[in-house]
């Protein structure tokens, strides 16, 4: 049995997330169409992890085994020309047959971009929120470094999570600012359910505030998703960057 590993970039906007859903249209599903219309039998998809709905992608990664030999050559540009235009895979290869896309990874990195000027280019992949670009940049990190570590992040997770551990070590946290843009990003080695939205709501949030680190602090304390502030939309975040 072979197995062939993905990497995938994808626009979310018209999507509800990664995962199948029933009676929803799901990049997953979109792929593993279009694998199953190529190799004529059923395939399991596996993702390195879900995207919610309306998220972006720049590097998705995902497996699926098949029984025989791929051209990898053909079989990108077969498996291209059947999916639409907001999903592209970039990468085939075959790897190891243990290798498993979410188990494996060590690391996953998001980014999250705050447009400062309207433009028809950005808004359906940046949050359009002016008032960030007078925030201190030294403030926004020295807020976030709050997050760095292995550490409960309850308060940041969906209410109705049913993921029962919330530690996630954060590995990387900052902010910085390009032309028109301020970026936000992120790395741990996992993120629970609509984590990065609420961080990067929380944090601006408290910086806009003139608030002390001592009150991100607290938010992570209490264990409750009611203390943190609000995710912001979700098309302005993209998975970046899986690492193994």
């Amino acid at each position: 049995m072979r197995n062939y590993k993905l990497t995938i970039q994808y626009d979310g906007t018209n999507y509800f997330g990664w995962q199948i859903q029933k009676n929803k249209i799901t990049v997953q599903q979109r792929i593993i169409e279009a694998i199953e219309v190529i190799l004529k039998e059923k395939v399991n998809l596996i993702g390195s992890g879900r995207t919610d709905t309306g998220v972006h992608a720049l590097g998705q990664v995902a497996n699926f085994r098949f029984h025989d030999d791929l051209d990898t050559n053909k079989f990108i540009y077969s498996l291209n020309a059947l999916l639409p235009n907001d999903i592209a895979i970039n990468n085939i290869e075959c790897v190891t047959e243990n290798f498993h896309a979410r188990y494996d990874a060590r690391e996953r990195k998001y980014i999250y971009l705050f447009s400062h000027v309207k433009s028809p280019f950005y808004l359906r992949y940046s949050y359009l929120f002016p008032p960030v670009r007078n925030i201190d940049i030294n403030l926004l990190n020295e807020l976030s470094s709050v997050y760095l570590g292995k550490k409960d992040f309850t308060s940041f997770c969906r209410a109705k999570s049913s993921v029962n551990n919330k530690f996630c070590e954060v590995r990387e946290i900052r902010w910085f600012r390009r032309s028109d843009f301020t970026i936000f990003t992120v790395s741990a080695d996992r993120f629970l359910h609509g984590m990065v939205r609420a961080l990067a709501g929380t944090i601006l949030k408290a910086a806009l505030n003139n608030e002390s680190p001592g009150l991100l602090q607290k938010i992570l304390d209490d264990k409750d998703r009611k203390s943190a502030g609000e995710a912001l939309p979700a098309n302005g975040l993209f998975l970046y960057k899986v690492r193994y």
